[in-house]
């Protein structure tokens, strides 16, 4: 069963993983071998968690690449149906039978 509006997974990154060690972006980007600009839009939830990024968040904080993915996943999908009803797309299955 999907979330219902599932968080972006930036403010996830912000709150359980910046913000308990005290980090900043800037500090965090370093280790995480990224610039800040990048690590600054993740957690500003201005853009998505990549697949290369979802396995730096692993190796840095934990939790494995695909929860982080899987986070990604559940908000986008989200955040698409939401918006799916502007959607025009045709029924090939009603064609069907």
């Amino acid at each position: 069963m999907p979330m219902h509006n599932p968080p972006h997974p930036g403010g996830i990154v912000k709150r359980q993983c910046l913000e308990p060690l005290g980090l900043s972006v800037a500090q965090a980007a370093e280790g995480l071998g990224v610039n800040r600009q990048a690590l600054s839009d993740v957690v500003s939830e201005k853009s998505g968690i990549s697949v290369e990024m979802a396995i730096r968040l692993s190796k840095a904080f934990g939790s494995s690449p695909e929860t982080w993915l899987g986070m990604q996943m559940a908000y986008d999908l989200w955040q698409a149906r939401e918006h799916s009803e502007r959607m025009e797309v045709k029924d090939f299955m009603a064609q069907v039978g």
